[in-house]
């Protein structure tokens, strides 16, 4: 990695399932709640996360107070663990936030090899809060490889209407499915009284991504 740390990836679910590789958002790691729970709930659908770190994270680790860099200069190191991850079963890039940013962003470079099945997003950042003119689609717009973009309903980084409206105005690949959490934040969580939960937006959310994966490794066989 970029810090010159050793790439450790997590392993959640069975061994010859379809994989996951799964980066993290730009402010915590890949050991955060979120991510943890998610990756059990694939498992338990008969998927595996592998999860792992950038350097500047890995680096914070071991004590250093490392901001997050620009995403695209992440990108080198998301090819990197797609190296590390090796062949296998059917693999599929993505993560959470700016981790699926960053793999979006070498998704059809991947697709193309042959090396990823598709991408998949938790919670993509279309820009930042309160910032909706920012906006980073620009490669979404002529994305060809199969992608699943997990999305709270409210999310301050893309919520429902302002990405509808994107879709309306043909700003994003047909190639990108969206699956809608019911009331849900950046991290899927719904308000009290909205008539949804945390753990049903997550178990949701983890149906969909895969069915996704096994639609796609099926389509492929």
């Amino acid at each position: 990695m970029s810090e010159g740390l050793p790439l450790t990836i997590l392993r959640t679910g069975p061994a010859d399932a379809a994989r996951f590789l799964c980066a993290h958002g730009a402010g915590a790691g890949m050991e955060t709640p979120f991510l943890a729970t998610f990756a059990e709930l694939l498992a338990t659908r008969r998927m595996a996360t592998l999860r792992f770190e950038f350097g500047y994270m890995a680096a914070r680790r071991q004590g250093a107070r490392k901001p997050p860099p620009k995403a695209e200069r992440l990108v080198d190191e998301y090819r990197a663990a797609i190296a590390a991850a090796g062949p296998g079963a059917p693999l599929l890039i993505g993560g959470k936030s700016m981790g699926g940013r960053v793999a979006s962003m070498l998704a059809d470079e991947a697709y193309a090899a042959g090396q990823i099945a598709g991408l998949v997003c938790l919670g993509y950042p279309f820009h930042p809060p309160k910032q909706p003119t920012k906006l980073r689609i620009a490669h979404l717009e002529r994305l060809g490889c199969p992608t699943l973009i997990v999305q709270g309903e409210r999310d301050p980084f893309g919520p429902h209407a302002e990405v509808e409206a994107m879709l309306a105005a043909g700003r994003l690949s047909p190639a990108i499915r969206f699956h809608w959490a019911g009331d849900g934040d950046h991290d899927l969580g719904p308000r009290g009284g909205s008539g949804f939960t945390r753990k049903g937006n997550l178990a949701s959310a983890a149906d969909a991504v895969a069915a996704f994966a096994a639609a796609l490794v099926d389509g492929a066989g």
